[in-house]
């Protein structure tokens, strides 16, 4: 039985307390680690480590936080295999996807930021012959990034790299329900000479280790993705205490797809912008939209594509569909299933749990779900299941797509599917959404802005925005006279 550490100061230690949670293979539904359950105290214990790190770490020259980064990224790739499997296991994803995309994606964070440390650019006004104002970006201090579970790796790494590369030290959290490539990237920090104290991976549960983070009055910013729920408690601790807030939240993502697409590539893209990682991934799109004219063409050619997917074992090349991360989520995605079929939802194809054989046979899995026949203002349609659930809904007009796209509390992302360039950029002005793909899903060019409108976040991460957010800014201006 592995027991994972927290890594404080530069070193893996227990948790003060003593205390461990269980930690389970989702594929499997068994415990197989445990975690620890910090408290208040391992938090205190790590921002003093962090404070006594941040002067040096913040004087350490650019060129030097970018060579500590780049070959934590380097450890990353040669531990690729390694990683991917415990993030598999971890998490229940396809080991395939853990290969391709979630640890190829942790080293190209810190490659990123990285080379943003050495390129990150200061302002200068010239006011006539007046005087000369420049800018300075300076590191905040001690930060806090608490990641989710759906993307564990990735996701932890997205959080942390920006903060690290502006010269802060950092009080992190990952999920508790999917540690353990947090707890390997620990030993990769060791192994790489990052120097103690500027990051410490913090494991527990958030309303003890979260909320303590959020709290401590030395933490000067929150980086946070996860739940609107866990959002809404956060800026309401954090706000007061005019800390600097960055919060990647909820989202119930319309795919509009237009009648002019490009029928075959919209189809593939949207098998898999609705069923990858087992639709646990924020981008996921669960309302698709559909042009009156191509509904029952796509209605028929979609389902046959979502039965051809493979659910089972996530060790197996072939399986698409892997397991729910936990027994908690599992059911929260039955609940929805049987409560769009009260709300008068036809179910297409899916709806139910599957029963896979062989090592799997106690897993938690649950058949890719579509569903038409709901009005656009039910539950179902507003609230984020985050599952391997979608709903069809036609429209007729441009406007009534708007609309429909519009119509949630959420504004995270959508995919606009058509030939039409005019109509996409029409479209796309008119959106209530932070991030809008036209004939693509998921294509990600680290250099943008990333986030949500609404109740989809506050504030954007990535490129240069996530290092302005995780430094302060002063002007200074010199008379010429």
């Amino acid at each position: 039985m592995i027991q994972i550490q927290n890594y404080i100061g530069g070193k893996l230690i227990a948790p003060l307390a003593g205390k461990y949670l269980d930690n389970y293979d989702p594929s499997l539904g068994e415990i197989y680690s445990h975690v620890p359950d910090s408290d208040e105290q391992d938090v205190e214990l790590a921002v003093q480590h962090a404070q006594n790190a941040f002067e040096k770490w913040s004087n350490t020259p650019a060129e030097e936080r970018c060579r500590i980064m780049m070959r934590i990224a380097d450890l990353i790739d040669e531990k690729l295999e390694h990683l991917a499997a415990i993030e598999s296991t971890d998490q229940g994803k396809p080991l395939s996807l853990a290969r391709t995309v979630d640890i190829p994606r942790a080293s190209q964070n810190f490659r990123f930021f990285a080379t943003a440390a050495v390129q990150f650019p200061s302002e200068a006004h010239l006011m006539e012959s007046s005087a000369v104002n420049y800018t300075l970006r300076q590191p905040i201090g001690v930060v806090g990034c608490i990641s989710p579970w759906n993307l564990p790796l990735y996701l932890f790494t997205w959080k942390i790299t920006p903060a690290l590369a502006a010269g802060n030290c950092v009080v992190a959290k990952p999920s508790e329900v999917t540690p353990m490539t947090a707890f390997e990237l620990s030993k990769i920090c060791i192994e790489a000479g990052l120097p103690d104290g500027v990051l410490n991976i913090l494991h527990g549960l958030g309303p003890k280790v979260g909320a303590a983070i959020v709290k401590h009055p030395a933490i000067k910013a929150i980086g946070f993705t996860g739940s609107t729920r866990a959002g809404k408690e956060i800026a309401s601790v954090a706000a007061p205490m005019f800390k600097k807030l960055s919060l990647e939240l909820g989202g119930k993502n319309p795919n509009i797809i237009f009648a002019d697409c490009d029928f075959e590539k919209m189809l593939k893209t949207t098998v898999n912008s609705s069923f990858q990682n087992q639709g646990e991934i924020c981008l996921c799109g669960s309302r698709i939209l559909i042009e009156k004219s191509i509904y029952e063409k796509f209605k028929t050619s979609f389902i046959a594509e979502v039965k051809k997917l493979k659910i089972g074992d996530p060790l197996e090349a072939d399986t698409k569909v892997g397991a729910i991360v936990s027994k908690q989520h599992f059911e929260k995605i039955n609940y929805h299933i049987q409560l769009a079929k009260e709300e008068g939802g036809k179910i297409l194809t899916g709806g139910n749990v599957v029963k896979v054989n062989g090592r799997c046979e106690n897993g938690w899995f649950i058949e890719p779900t579509i569903i038409e026949g709901l009005p656009w203002n039910c539950i179902t349609n507003q609230e984020e299941i985050f599952g391997p659930v979608v709903t069809l809904i036609p429209f007729e007009t441009e406007e009534q797509a708007v609309q429909l796209a519009n119509s949630t509390e959420y504004g995270l992302s959508t995919s606009l599917w058509t030939q039409n360039l005019s109509r996409a950029h029409r479209i796309a002005a008119q959106l209530q959404i932070g991030i809008i793909w036209i004939n693509c899903w998921l294509m990600r060019d680290l250099r943008t802005p990333f986030g949500g409108m609404k109740s989809s976040g506050v504030g954007r991460e990535g490129g240069y925005e996530a290092m302005r957010f995780f430094t302060e800014v002063k002007n200074v201006c010199i008379s010429l006279k």
